[in-house]
């Protein structure tokens, strides 16, 4: 049975900086290798806890769920499991719960998912499932002493009436148990304190990790925005359009993205959630650029 997996919320009351990586699930093994390969660079880097995702529609489920417990087992590393309400009834998650905890994995992180059909296709929710990521917050801590993060969103969620009741979902999330949040990527600074401030008005003191997506690729970077209800600000695509070739989009990707982690961090993000796209090279020199020390 492996050892009892540190709670995220406990680091960061600690005062420690949380610094993250996000995986995405492969589609086949080739891309598992690859994906491996990616974890075991990162590894010395000594993060908080790295994450993997399920794919859209809650598809990947069954791989997701395999390599986090992998992750678990056979690393160093602290894996928080992606659970969402798509395409599961309460005795499935219950199930998954278990296969996690069995592994060893303590650490949830609670969302709602995506529509079978994707961003912006209407919601419908599993028979004898769940509807919102409250009421998985809500299943995870009634299953046990799990340390539960849920989803924020700097720029609003896509389908919320607005800001301030998009930080009243965050509150209530928070009221349910959730332990702490990482947000959607964005790209300005003022959009993840500006977030802070509507949240904190409402009497909620959840930590709020930021989501960092270095650009290094455009076209792919702005269909992640996209998708999660934000765009890639004209400022940036500015600065990268004089770019010859790849290699120039990705040093001045790397470049601002390590600009907006700096302006997080002096104003007191308690740390930083990094979206890799199974590559660890751009992550590495951010870190570098930071001078993020290793414990």
């Amino acid at each position: 049975m492996p050892g009892r997996a540190p709670a995220i919320r406990d680091l960061i009351a600690a005062g420690e900086r949380s610094f993250s990586f996000e995986f995405f699930p492969p589609r086949d093994d080739e891309g598992e290798v690859r994906l491996w390969q990616t974890i075991r660079e990162l590894e010395p880097l000594h993060p908080t806890f790295v994450s993997v995702t399920y794919g859209a529609g809650g598809t990947t489920r069954e791989r997701t769920i395999r390599i986090t417990g992998r992750i678990a087992v056979e690393t160093t590393l602290t894996p928080v499991a992606h659970l969402t309400c798509v395409s599961h009834s309460r005795d499935e998650l219950r199930q998954v719960i278990g296969h996690y905890a069995d592994a060893g994995v303590r650490n949830m992180l609670a969302l709602r998912g995506d529509p079978r059909g994707g961003p912006g296709q209407p919601w419908t929710s599993h028979p004898g499932g769940l509807d919102h990521a409250v009421e998985l917050v809500q299943l995870v801590r009634r299953l046990g002493d799990f340390c539960v993060g849920v989803a924020a969103f700097p720029e609003k969620h896509p389908e919320a009436a607005s800001p301030d009741s998009d930080a009243a979902v965050l509150a209530a999330k928070a009221r349910a148990g959730a332990d702490f949040a990482v947000t959607q990527l964005f790209f300005d600074a003022e959009d993840y304190f500006a977030l802070l401030g509507r949240v904190r008005a409402l009497g909620c003191e959840i930590p709020i990790i930021p989501g960092i997506m270095p650009i290094t690729n455009v076209a792919q970077v702005s269909r992640f925005a996209e998708l999660s209800g934000s765009a890639v600000p004209d400022r940036i695509l500015d600065q990268l359009s004089p770019a010859k070739d790849a290699g120039e989009v990705r040093r001045i990707g790397v470049g601002l993205a390590t600009a907006l982690c700096d302006e997080l961090l002096a104003g007191g993000a308690p740390g930083l959630h990094f979206y890799t796209l199974n590559r660890s090279k751009a992550t590495r020199e951010i870190f570098t650029a930071l001078h993020v020390t290793s414990p």
